[in-house]
């Protein structure tokens, strides 16, 4: 990393063209040298009480997420319900982070949910990205007004790869601004970012324009979350907080789909920056399906044997 100040990152969460000199000044990724930490990682064996606190670690780090053009307002509370109570039978499984729903359905999940889990609204014209500010401004009020806690908004990738990163920071410190108190996640989709010095400059750009969380993805575009851009952006965050001293919170999202695959995150995330970021506030898994693999490992861990296919809900 250049040698960088708090003095040079207020400079740069201030003024577009400072933001610009200095995201364009990274030094790249050590590609090779990315993956060879995340296969060296990925050897590391975790004990059984280890396992067993890390599933529910992970599961209290789930928003839980259905972003469908055929969401019902019946779908959402189904999955507010579970979002509650993640298994029914076992009041000790803990509850996930947040549900996450189009900026329609948050007054639903709000109403369903209470003050016990958080409702994050995708917004800014999801998952393109692609609209006026205007728009995006309004498409993010209306989700704050129906009760939002968390923004998931996606920056303009088009607009990033065509190198106008100063449009990109202005549009995130203007939603950023309408949030309120509304927490913003900043989406990357980093599977249209097309490299590793690209995910870390837009991590960095993202994070100087005022975002509470970075996230890699939509869900919607192939490749999405992978350890070695997690670890880019990880690597971001850990160089951020110890030149601001300000904590940012980390998303991956899409793909992740199996215990065995949230517990190298979690891994990863430990490694990188500590504890400190070990708890829902600093650290989520944006998933579908997550869920259900980590309750069918939890019990099979308290009883010994897998449950059955109708053990766990379908999303």
């Amino acid at each position: 990393m250049p040698r960088l100040t708090a003095a040079d990152l207020e400079d740069a969460a201030q003024s577009a063209t400072a933001m610009c000199s200095l995201v364009s000044g990274l030094p790249g990724v050590d590609e090779v040298g990315a993956h060879g930490r995340i296969a060296m990682l990925g050897t590391r064996s975790i004990k059984t009480s280890s396992k067993n606190w890390a599933i529910d670690t992970a599961i209290s780090m789930v928003d839980l997420t259905t972003l469908e053009g055929m969401d019902t307002a019946g779908k959402v509370r189904a999955l507010c319900a579970k979002a509650k109570h993640p298994d029914p039978l076992d009041p000790s499984v803990p509850h996930v982070a947040a549900v996450c729903v189009y900026g329609d359905m948050v007054a639903t999940a709000r109403a369903e949910v209470g003050s016990t889990v958080r409702v994050a609204a995708v917004a800014t014209a999801f998952p393109s990205g692609r609209a006026e500010l205007d728009v995006k401004l309004a498409d993010t009020a209306h989700a704050v007004a129906a009760g939002a806690d968390e923004i998931d908004m996606v920056i303009d990738r088009g607009a990033f790869l065509a190198g106008d990163l100063g449009l990109v920071f202005e549009q995130i410190k203007a939603v950023k601004a309408i949030c309120g108190s509304a927490h913003l996640k900043v989406i990357l989709e980093t599977g249209e970012l097309q490299t590793l010095d690209n995910v870390r400059r837009a991590s960095w750009l993202a994070m100087l324009a005022g975002a509470d969380f970075i996230k890699t993805s939509t869900g919607k575009v192939t490749p999405a979350a992978t350890l070695p851009v997690t670890l880019v952006m990880l690597e971001a965050i850990r160089d951020f907080h110890e030149i601001t001293g300000r904590r940012i919170g980390m998303k991956p999202a899409g793909g992740i789909r199996t215990s065995k695959d949230a517990i190298k995150y979690l891994v990863l995330v430990n490694e990188t920056l500590g504890e400190d970021w070990l708890n829902p506030d600093l650290f989520r898994f944006g998933a579908s399906t997550l869920l259900n693999d980590l309750l069918q490992q939890r019990q099979r861990m308290t009883t010994g044997h897998y449950s059955g296919p109708d053990y766990v809900t379908i999303d």
